[in-house]
């Protein structure tokens, strides 16, 4: 009680001093130019009684100095009061905490919860203590925190006094240290974590692998598609997506793939790389070092020092390029059943020191320059590959892709053609000639513990369909950098290696050491080319937007009234009449437009016209009027471009 009453003397001497300072700082201005004033005045008259002798001050002198010695006083009180407005300021705040974490102790201890700060909902958590207020924590010795309880543990990392990144090694135990650690970020950010789950994980699988200062899991569901006939081996395919859609869609390719006798795939290149930075005084120290490696002696030495580093690592090529004084060395090296990018680092390191010691003047910028590539878009990756460069082909029968696909041979080819060839290069697309082949690399990483941003380059693509046999489908593949691995990474984890077991690729293959990635590989591009197949005959036959609208999305809202019937369309009901309805744009030439009729361009996109087809890129999409026409009849330029409709079948809101 009487720290209480001491603080609200304290507040209202605050608030008092508050508003006399706030009007002293408003009237400020005031006197400073009154004070200048004043002066001036002053040493003016002082200079014309030196001019003309006269000793006796006026009425106007004595004004200037009591002027003078009133702005001189006000100034001075202003600055008191706003340093004693500090003071009190300080001793205010340090009150306030104080009172609080009091009033907040006395109602954990009773177990109330309507505490100001009590604002944790947590059912499956015990409460805590009140925040830390400690100014400077106070280490504690790691070795006794196994015998605290939680709530003393997180009170501990909340203060500062324990890092809690070192829990895991301090409790002895991966789950608590989760889960105090949960409790801990809780307390600090008032937050309830009570949806993200944490329990019946075993996080000893992922201690110093995979993550750190872990506070749970994210469950994807995994679904599986197939049966997928690869080579003569019929595999089900785990894939781990969000995307609704994904898997009935690979799974209806997956059905008429095997159904047309499977897929077969090649390997054509494996091999990992990574591509150091080095920088030399002048060029003439890079010519010397790019002409060494020319040598056939100088490379085999070099080639010798880094495969010393690993039984698997095997040094392939070595590939310098200059830029001024810098050099880029891209290794290029087989990692069997790993992907290999920790291995390929461990040998690149090596042959590093081993041209420094040719070359001392040779400085290493960074271990990776970027000419890898790793995560990245590239071209150097596209044309040379990186990890498994990999093609899947198939062969369709006409009267599955009409069956099963719902579309013609001839629609697919030249839909494949527009869009994944014509419009990816409109695109200055590098790598991206596909419909969607990242969904599935994404969803067959995930479930296989690979690592998901290499999703960037192992999903490059190029889609081919080609029109044999008289009425057949040839489909085919390419991924020049298929980055995959049955060892090491996630791959260790219970439910990403069920999911390598469930394609018989788990772990290493001692007698073959590769293969197992290799068939991995294989896999992935397979299953790549089912959902390419799936997409594009759903985009051919236009029912790309209806499966989505069906499995992927919730009901769409009903139109609104103002858009439930087209501007030009009449108002009674005597339009139920089929020879009673009138076409917008019947007797209108093409590139023009009705009368009654204003359609306007799309101003908030962008049209590109090659030839007579045109790609439209709207930003916004209005209500705009269209005619109605079947999907065989060719929409020409001078209609689509010229007059600013959009090439849609129907009218777009």
């Amino acid at each position: 009680m009487v720290t209480t009453s001491s603080h609200s003397h304290k507040g209202v001497m605050f608030s008092l001093f508050g508003s006399f300072s706030s009007f002293l700082s408003m009237s400020v201005t005031a006197c400073v130019a009154f004070l200048g004033s004043s002066a001036y005045l002053l040493l003016h008259r002082q200079r014309e009684r030196l001019e003309i002798s006269r000793s006796v001050p006026c009425f106007t002198d004595v004004f200037a100095l009591v002027a003078l010695s009133g702005s001189l006083v006000y100034l001075l009180g202003f600055f008191s009061m706003y340093l004693l407005q500090s003071v009190l300021k300080q001793n205010y705040s340090t009150a306030s905490l104080a009172v609080r974490t009091a009033e907040d102790d006395i109602h954990v201890r009773s177990g109330r919860s309507d505490s100001p700060t009590a604002e944790i909902d947590s059912k499956d958590t015990p409460k805590a203590t009140a925040p830390c207020v400690m100014l400077e924590p106070t280490k504690v010795p790691l070795d006794t925190l196994a015998e605290k309880s939680d709530d003393e543990v997180a009170q501990l990392v909340v203060c500062g006094s324990v890092p809690h990144h070192s829990l895991e090694k301090a409790l002895g135990d991966t789950t608590r240290a989760v889960k105090v650690r949960r409790l801990a970020l809780e307390l600090k950010l008032k937050k309830s974590f009570t949806i993200l789950p944490y329990e019946g994980f075993n996080y000893d699988e992922v201690l110093n692998r995979c993550c750190e200062q872990v506070i749970g899991y994210i469950p994807i569901p995994i679904g599986v598609a197939g049966p997928l006939l690869v080579d003569g081996r019929s595999f089900h395919i785990p894939m781990a997506t969000t995307e609704g859609c994904l898997v009935a869609s690979t799974n209806r390719g997956c059905k008429a793939l095997t159904e047309s006798g499977g897929v077969n795939t090649a390997i054509f290149r494996d091999g990992m790389t990574r591509a150091p930075c080095v920088r030399f005084p002048s060029l003439a120290g890079a010519k010397a070092l790019y002409s060494w490696l020319e040598n056939p002696t100088n490379s085999e030495n070099l080639f010798s020092v880094f495969n010393s580093t690993s039984g698997f690592a095997r040094l392939q090529e070595l590939k310098p390029a200059v830029a001024g004084r810098n050099l880029y060395l891209r290794f290029k090296c087989t990692t069997g059943d790993a992907m290999g990018m920790n291995m390929i680092s461990k040998g690149t390191t090596k042959a590093l020191e081993f041209l420094q010691e040719k070359f001392p003047e040779m400085e290493v910028v960074s271990i990776s320059g970027n000419f890898c590539v790793d995560k990245k878009p590239s071209a150097v990756n596209w044309i040379e590959g990186r990890g498994k460069t990999v093609v899947a082909e198939a062969v369709i029968s006409s009267k599955l892709v009409q069956s099963v696909l719902k579309t013609s041979v001839d629609a697919l080819v030249d839909v494949n053609i527009q869009k994944n060839l014509v419009g990816s290069a409109m695109a200055g697309s590098i790598g991206g000639f596909n419909a969607h082949a990242a969904n599935i690399v994404a969803a067959m990483y995930i479930a296989t513990g690979q690592d998901p941003a290499q999703v960037v380059e192992s999903s490059n693509c190029m889609t081919l369909m080609e029109k044999i046999n008289g009425d057949d489908l040839y489909m085919s593949v390419t991924l020049p950098c298929m980055e995959v691995g049955t060892v090491g990474g996630g791959t260790h984890l219970p439910a990403q290696k069920a999911c390598l077991e469930l394609l018989g690729v788990s772990g290493a293959n001692r007698d073959h050491p590769g293969r197992n990635a290799e068939q991995l590989a294989r896999i992935i591009a397979a299953s790549v080319m089912a959902g390419e197949l799936s997409l594009m005959s759903a985009l051919a036959a236009g029912h790309l937007v209806k499966s989505h609208m069906q499995y992927n999305r919730k009901p769409p809202p009903q139109r609104p009234p103002e858009f439930a019937r087209p501007r030009w369309a009449p108002e009674s009901d005597s339009d139920s009449d089929p020879a009673s309805r009138v076409s917008p744009l019947d007797g209108v030439s093409p590139g023009s437009a009705p009368s009654d009729i204003s359609p306007k361009p799309a101003s908030s996109g962008r049209s590109l016209c090659m030839g007579p087809k045109c790609y439209i890129r709207p930003v916004a999409v209005a209500f705009s009027p269209s005619y109605e026409r079947s999907q065989a009849e060719p929409a020409d330029a001078q209609t689509l471009c010229g007059s600013g409709m959009r090439p849609f079948p129907y009218p777009v809101s």
